[in-house]
């Protein structure tokens, strides 16, 4: 029953990877899931903790490729800069490439220096800081 229902649900719903309006204007996600919260919709924690963990390991993987050196990095460093790759995507943040320099040899303190002068920093000042500090720290903030 399982495999015919969910044959049936996604030929009659379709089945759409990122949201949509419904066909009454509705928010709308996946196969038929109203994430609209006008209607009651929404995820579950369980479910935001399951995206989340896929999010954070497809970001890790991604690090992994483009900057392998990164796994050297003690665990609250490594942090910071998937902290990073969260917000901003991989590729925002290699164009940080002062700062991922100065990570990669060591120079803790200043790469926490050249984060803060950045646009990054002056967009989301709050987020820069506690994460600038916690690259020259090497505490989690």
């Amino acid at each position: 029953m399982i495999a015919n229902i969910t044959d049936q649900l996604r030929r009659d719903e379709d089945e759409k990877l990122s949201v949509y309006r419904d066909s009454l204007g509705y928010w709308t996600l996946g196969v038929g899931r109203l994430v609209d919260a006008r209607k009651g919709g929404g995820i579950t924690r369980a479910e935001s903790a399951y995206l989340l963990a896929n999010d954070v390991g497809t970001k890790s993987a991604a690090l992994d490729e483009r900057l392998p050196w990164w796994r050297t990095l003690s665990d609250a460093r490594q942090g910071v800069l998937l902290n990073m790759a969260f917000q901003l995507g991989i590729d925002g943040l290699l164009a940080f490439t002062t700062t991922l320099g100065l990570v990669h040899t060591g120079q803790f303190g200043l790469a926490a220096d050249a984060m803060l002068q950045s646009r990054w920093a002056q967009q989301t000042p709050e987020r820069a800081k506690r994460l600038a500090e916690q690259m020259r720290s090497d505490q989690w903030q």
